[in-house]
């Protein structure tokens, strides 16, 4: 298997590369971690005219705290943010997702930038964004636009991300006090994308009842499935087994995936709702320093 021929450039600026887009349009492909692309010019299934190779560009790779954000360059490797300290520590989910992103090799070259702006349906990282409300930080040789996960991801490998633009940073809310998380998936083998998996989040006042709750799926849907009516449900209440159930339930009844070669859409829709409720258990658990109750009763 050998990539289509194309014209290579390694521009050393963020500025070089955007004007290298704006002068080869749609003709161009940009090479981040090349986890995703390098298959698909190996299969022909892209043939760019021209890659733009942005590994040269220093000042692109950072993890950082600003202003109640972790703030993220897009060319952050996925190794970096799931060995850093200060992520387990300010996005507990952002973590808790990591090693679940295909293989310690692929985390090694693959970029959080490069994962969201392919926008693959099955992936972790989109789900994580959307369900924390992230921000993504779009740059053009117009200028810089800040957008939401909803206006981002379009459809199946699909965003808002203009031809000639680059997504230049990440920022994620630092997670409050009384803040528990967690990822769950299930996939056929560890490594393999995710036939359903699931982002939940949820913070605790002091009296332990929840004053607010995120979930995403992945894996769903084009897009990352927000489910934000089932997790309103759990606002003003202290969560329990029973509350976990309804939310559950609630998140089969709004999913809508469709049927592949790897699993059917009743199959998501009943494995989303469980992940939802396993999720949420261990999210509360978490958050209380308790053991984790998986939501059936079982305690381990």
């Amino acid at each position: 298997m050998k990539p289509p021929r194309f014209e290579y450039f390694a521009p050393g600026s963020v500025d070089e590369a955007l004007a290298l887009l704006a002068q080869h349009g749609e003709g161009a492909k940009v090479l981040a971690g090349g986890q995703s692309l390098v298959p698909l010019l190996n299969f022909r299934l892209v043939r760019p005219s021209h890659l733009i190779d942005l590994n040269e560009i220093p000042g692109l790779g950072y993890i950082r705290e600003e202003n109640g954000w972790l703030v993220i360059g897009g060319m952050t490797r996925q190794r970096a943010l799931e060995q850093s300290a200060l992520v387990r520590e300010r996005c507990p989910l952002l973590a808790d997702a990591m090693p679940q992103i295909g293989h310690a090799q692929i985390r090694n070259r693959g970029t959080i930038g490069g994962s969201l702006a392919h926008a693959d349906p099955a992936a972790e990282l989109p789900a994580v964004v959307a369900a924390l409300e992230g921000q993504l930080v779009l740059r053009g040789a117009r200028g810089q636009r800040v957008v939401a996960p909803e206006q981002f991801f379009v459809s199946y490998l699909t965003t808002s991300l203009e031809a000639a633009e680059l997504l230049v940073e990440v920022r994620l809310p630092v997670a409050a006090p009384r803040t528990g998380t967690a990822f769950m998936e299930v996939s056929r083998r560890h490594g393999d994308f995710a036939l359903v998996g699931v982002a939940a989040s949820l913070t605790l006042d002091e009296a332990g009842k929840c004053t607010k709750s995120a979930l995403a799926l992945t894996g769903a849907g084009p897009t990352p499935v927000v489910a934000r009516e089932a997790a309103r449900t759990l606002i003003g209440v202290k969560p329990t087994a029973e509350a976990f159930e309804e939310v559950g339930r609630q998140v089969s009844a709004l999913l809508q995936p469709d049927s592949d070669l790897h699993a059917s859409a009743e199959y998501r829709k009943h494995v989303g709702g469980v992940l939802a409720r396993r999720a949420l258990a261990r999210a509360i658990a978490r958050a209380t320093g308790t053991a984790e109750n998986d939501g059936r009763g079982e305690r381990r």
